[in-house]
């Protein structure tokens, strides 16, 4: 039997919740350009390279999955513009199934034109302040101009555009309307995040920190009407929309992610392969099988695809997150994939 044996037919990805599994995130490295606080320490051991899955390992995992009825694949890191040769990954992956990413946008100004080329279809841009200098504070790292640069590349290419922000309070809370500001001139969605709880972090306490999305929605509401918006992706975020009264402007959707304050879990179709190849089936529970093991090994398609449908009996129900300062997930956010 060929060892790279494709997957012609196979069951769906069904949890032991009747959730249908259609979406998965892969990480292609755990490096990354910034150090935003809220994702890991400022001082960081990366992963060896040999312990990192190969490009090829990946577009073969993405072959197995499409096989099994996942129809979108994100792209994460850590930062996925640091990865040598994406657009090749892409362009595999868009064969068979739709391929966005999730990106600090920092490189975009490079990539952007060659992404899209590649069948790259949508971007998420994280941006968390337009203050230069809180930019800094909270990526420690990052400078805004580059990202902002990276944004008007991608549109030039003609990205769908979607901004992630993490909110946190007392740290960039005082730019939630300038941010939807921002959205509504450039005609781009936007999500407002609450905080983590991934990885032991010192710079700041999350409990004090902490801000819920019907905070966020509230100081926006108390300036411009909010709708439910029927808008739906394949991602968590849950939709409101306004219409600008300016002149040329398109309608802006603001997303909630609330991971804390109303729980999204139920709904869960998604689980994420990590940048050293292990299937984590929660973002907030450490299940997970080994695939950079079969991938090495003789294992064929068939295989992995048993194995991967096996593992989804281990899915937990929901994640368990709370606010302590010592979290029970100690893996830091560019571990587990965006």
């Amino acid at each position: 039997m060929n060892a790279h044996m494709s997957v012609t037919a196979a069951p769906a990805l069904i949890d032991p919740f009747a959730r249908l599994i259609k979406y998965v995130r892969l990480s292609v490295t755990d490096r990354c350009d910034f150090r935003c606080v809220y994702c890991m320490s400022e001082e960081m051991q990366f992963l060896p390279r040999e312990r990192v899955l190969k490009l090829e390992e990946i577009a073969r995992l993405g072959k197995i999955f499409s096989g099994l009825g996942v129809e979108t694949f994100r792209l994460t890191g850590g930062e996925p513009l640091l990865r040598r040769d994406l657009p090749w990954l892409v362009e595999q992956l868009a064969s068979h199934s739709e391929v966005v990413m999730t990106t600090n946008g920092a490189r975009l100004d490079q990539f952007a034109k060659a992404l899209k080329q590649a069948g790259l279809s949508r971007l998420n841009i994280s941006l968390d302040t337009l203050n230069e200098q809180q930019f800094h504070e909270l990526t420690r790292t990052g400078h805004l101009k580059d990202v902002l640069k990276g944004i008007d590349a991608a549109q030039h290419a003609g990205f769908a555009i979607k901004l992630n922000v993490v909110m946190m309070k007392g740290r960039n809370d005082d730019q939630i309307l300038p941010l939807v500001a921002f959205a509504q001139t450039r005609g781009l969605d936007i999500s407002f995040i609450e905080e983590m709880p991934l990885g032991v972090i010192h710079e700041h306490s999350r409990q004090i920190t902490f801000m819920a999305s019907h905070e966020i929605r509230q100081i926006i509401a108390n300036e411009m009407p909010l709708i439910p918006s029927q808008y739906q992706t394949t991602g968590p975020s849950r939709y409101w929309e306004i219409e600008s009264n300016l002149p040329n402007q398109t309608k802006t959707r603001i997303g909630f992610i609330s991971p804390h304050s109303h729980n999204f879990c139920g709904d869960c179709n998604r689980v994420r392969v990590t940048s050293e190849g292990r299937l984590l089936l929660c973002l907030g529970n450490e299940h997970s099988i080994d695939l950079m093991s079969s991938l090495r090994s003789s294992a064929n398609d068939t295989e992995i695809a048993s194995n991967i449908q096996n593992a989804l009996a281990q899915k937990p129900e929901k994640h368990h997150f709370d606010l302590n300062d010592t979290p029970q997930i100690v893996r830091f956010m560019n571990m587990t994939g965006g």
